[in-house]
């Protein structure tokens, strides 16, 4: 059986890439197709892998300038082809969904979400753009949605990451979508046998729609320090909107983000998720998690059980969840004994479990 990957960019290691990695491992001698990469942003087991790219890739900086090509992106992603796959397996959170699959062989999807920009992100991604082109960004971003439908309609078999992702996809595309939640490497994430602090800490890229700025504020109102693991464009301007109370850490390694997470009183996530990885690490860990029930962060926690979950998106109704988070002792060997239903383990046999139905094997067993 011959397949072929494919992937939105390999420009570093976040969510998206954790789960090709896993995918990747089920089949070690397909080729990935993806818009661009940066060499050396990904774990040695992926940078060693067949890795092709678009035209794009010509035009990215090496793989540093890739956001604002977004109106190239449907067609470089219907450039690749492939004309001897059986099976390709598209994981997407953009355009990669969109690719087009030879005739006779099975598209599987796994859909972080339909391209946000367009759709729930998009007063966000607008919001960036000068006032003079933004005329011109509303009519690339309804060109995009329309795409995003249509090629919607070149995908077999649809699986969303979480269960607000698979409301998505039936909302905008008119698909059913299976959910399987990603892996979580709940081998490394373990509780630690030091003291926990008072602090929380906020795990995000320091974008917009990560409302990074609501974390500082909610963890204001707390009374408590705030660290923040991450980066982004948004640096400066959270820089000027924060105290004394707030750590900016930078990205960390898998090693110090784990004691990130063993030393915090509670992880918080301000945002809407489309699932939320980081969630489920720091549950591993044994810290407790502050987030928003309308999020795919409710997919991991359950409220009073493994956190708290604010019931809109305030200030005041995140700063309430947190008391109810800080204000009591939490069984560590609990909130990982839930975790765990995220493991890794537990996606390769769900995600195998689907092959197998699907008619098709694993080249790793």
């Amino acid at each position: 059986m011959r397949v072929a990957l494919v992937h939105d960019w390999l420009t570093g290691m976040r969510g998206g890439e954790w789960v090709l990695a896993e995918i990747a491992r089920l089949f070690p001698q397909a080729p990935i197709h993806t818009l661009v990469r940066r060499p050396g942003a990904l774990i040695p087991e992926l940078e060693q892998r067949d890795i092709r790219t678009s035209w794009l890739q010509a035009v990215s900086f090496g793989g540093r300038r890739w956001r604002y090509l977004l109106p190239l992106m449907p067609a470089a992603i219907e450039s690749f082809t492939f004309p001897d796959a059986d099976l390709v397996i598209s994981t997407s959170h953009c355009v990669a969904k969109g690719v087009i699959p030879p005739p006779g062989a099975f598209h599987l999807s796994y859909i972080h979400t339909p391209v946000r920009y367009a759709w729930d992100q998009r007063a966000a991604y607008l919001g960036r753009v000068p006032k003079l082109v933004q005329p011109v960004a509303q009519g690339v971003l309804a060109q995009i949605r329309q795409w995003d439908v249509l090629s919607s309609a070149r995908i077999d078999r649809v699986v969303a990451n979480s269960r607000l992702v698979a409301w998505r996809v039936k909302h905008y595309w008119r698909r059913e979508a299976e959910v399987i939640p990603p892996p979580i490497d709940t081998d490394f994430f373990t509780p630690g046998d030091g003291p926990r602090g008072d602090h929380l800490v906020t795990v995000a890229a320091l974008v917009p729609y990560k409302r990074v700025e609501v974390a500082i504020d909610v963890a204001r109102k707390l009374g408590r320090r705030l660290d923040i693991i991450g980066t982004g464009p948004q640096l400066g301007y959270l820089r000027r909107r924060a105290g004394s109370d707030v750590r900016f850490v930078g990205w960390l390694s898998r090693e110090e983000l784990r004691d990130a997470y063993r030393g915090a009183a509670a992880l918080l996530v301000p945002n809407i998720e489309d699932f939320g990885m980081v969630t489920v690490e720091a549950m591993a860990c044994g810290t407790p998690v502050i987030g928003l029930t309308a999020s795919g962060t409710a997919d991991a926690v359950r409220d009073g059980r493994e956190g708290a979950l604010a019931d809109h998106e305030s200030i005041e109704a995140l700063a309430e969840a947190g008391r109810r988070v800080i204000g009591r002792a939490w069984d560590s060997e609990a909130l990982r004994q839930r975790a765990l239903v995220f493991s890794r383990q537990q996606f390769l046999l769900r995600f195998g479990f689907l092959l197998d139905r699907l008619g098709f094997r694993t080249e790793a067993g």
